[in-house]
């Protein structure tokens, strides 16, 4: 079986969100949760899976770590 993209769900000091999530999304992260206790020997809430995953995804977002790097040339980037 190929490793998980996630291997470890750090803890971290939260930031509430409230969020709806498709039916079927909601059964892929359940699978997911699953699939990574099998692999980890831990349980996993799979609430707690979201935030890694998200952080995963703008992370390998190439065009999303370019635009950020690049200067900024909106108006919060000039002090007078």
């Amino acid at each position: 079986m190929p490793k998980l993209k996630l291997s470890a769900v750090l803890d971290d000091k939260p930031v509430r969100i409230a969020i709806d999530l498709p039916a079927d999304v909601h059964r892929m992260l359940v699978a997911y949760a699953e699939a990574m206790a099998r692999e980890t020997g831990q349980p996993v809430e799979p609430n707690r899976l979201v935030a890694p995953m998200l952080a995963r995804f703008m992370a390998t977002d190439r065009a999303f770590t370019k635009g950020r790097r690049a200067p900024s040339s909106g108006p919060s980037s000039t002090r007078a």
